[in-house]
């Protein structure tokens, strides 16, 4: 049985990957709309359904000031996948995350102490201040109001099913 559901934004983009149950309660919830259906069914004594395979949701959660979550994929989103010692643009596979200040000097995670670094910058800057490695960021590391809305990662074997929905994100 499929154990995945895609679900979409009300506009039809890609914003996360669900475990079936949940798509099955937000679909009982009538939260989302069933776009595109697996083969797979499932039964309970008064109701037979086919297992969602990608959902659209009816309307966005309203939220008030969204803040934006300090993660690894969020501090690469925000310096646009940009090395901020070289400039150089690379996948996040080959990329890392700079503390400015050192830990070793104070220096903490946060939005306004880390940077978007290759591997070849973060191993030559090493345990340094910028002043001491001679190399300063492109742009100083500041919170993000907001950030655009990201795609979810996909593995290179999406169901058939998902393939119209999730074309060219599947890097």
């Amino acid at each position: 049985m499929h154990t995945r559901t895609l679900l979409l934004t009300p506009w039809y983009f890609p914003i996360k990957v669900l475990r079936w149950q949940d798509a099955v309660k937000m679909k009982y919830e009538e939260t989302v709309d069933v776009v595109v259906e697996y083969d797979d069914e499932i039964r309970s004594p008064s109701v037979t359904w086919r297992v969602p395979a990608v959902l659209r949701l009816r309307k966005m959660a309203k939220t008030g000031r969204p803040r934006v979550k300090f993660s690894r994929r969020n501090v690469y989103q925000r310096d646009g996948h940009r090395c901020q010692y070289c400039g150089e643009k690379k996948p996040a596979c080959e990329l890392s995350y700079d503390h400015v200040v050192p830990r070793c000097a104070g220096g903490r995670t946060t939005w306004d102490n880390i940077v978007t670094a290759c591997r070849a910058c973060n191993t030559r800057k090493d345990d340094q201040t910028c002043d001491e490695a001679g190399m300063w960021p492109l742009r100083a590391p500041r919170r993000p109001a907001t950030l655009p809305i990201a795609p979810p990662l996909f593995e290179r074997d999406v169901p058939r099913e998902w393939q119209g929905f999730t074309a060219g994100l599947a890097d």
